[in-house]
């Protein structure tokens, strides 16, 4: 995605309205747990963390140092990720670890140079031990389905381009209970299904982008 590169603005925007999508998911996803059973995974603390997802985010995108791609990315594996778990959804007490694991492993397949394990523990405020379960977990939940093609990548760009121009920044200090009833899957899982697609274009969009 040459705009990322290209445009200064163009991240600290897209940080910004992916924190608040994330946000926005997480609260809901709070809200249904009464009624959506969920599991507690490695990815669960035992208390909310006090930094804000927006804080969060910020840290990672200042000291991670990976390409602009990688957040498209790690965009993409989450939202597979909760496809493929829809018993783990994205809520308060795991998105901050689902946040630096996707970034993590987002750059160690897209990036030639990136930082270890033990670097990105330090980033996201937890041991180098429990960044290594993080990434194990991560890497089984995904299904090791880390390669994203073209076509999907492009697509998502497209979507967080279109929803960025439409709605600058999510309304974050709206009331959880006013989106409730809105699915949570509407607003993180796009589901640019690439098993759609025939085996023989499959083929032809193998390298990563």
């Amino acid at each position: 995605m040459a705009e990322l590169e290209d445009t200064p603005n163009v991240m600290p925007k897209l940080i910004n309205f992916l924190s608040s999508l994330l946000q926005r998911v997480a609260e809901s996803n709070d809200l249904n747990r009464s009624i959506q059973p969920q599991k507690i995974s490695v990815f669960h603390g035992l208390t909310r963390p006090t930094i804000s997802i927006q804080s969060y985010l910020e840290r990672i995108f200042k000291y991670a140092n990976c390409s602009p791609s990688c957040y498209i990315v790690a965009y993409v594996y989450l939202d597979r990720f909760t496809q493929r778990q829809p018993a783990l959804p994205i809520n308060t007490f795991n998105v901050h670890r689902l946040l630096i694991t996707s970034v993590m492993v987002s750059a160690k397949f897209m990036d030639d140079m990136y930082y270890n394990n033990a670097y990105y523990a330090k980033v996201g405020g937890i041991s180098t031990t429990e960044m290594n379960f993080l990434e194990v977990d991560f890497l089984f939940g995904l299904g090791f389905h880390l390669n994203v093609t073209p076509s999907t990548f492009h697509s998502y760009c497209s979507y967080l381009q279109r929803e960025m121009m439409m709605q600058p920044q999510l309304n974050i200090s709206e009331e959880p209970s006013s989106y409730i009833g809105r699915s949570s899957k509407n607003l993180l899982h796009l589901c640019f299904n690439e098993d759609d697609q025939s085996s023989s274009h499959q083929q032809q969009q193998q390298l990563a982008v």
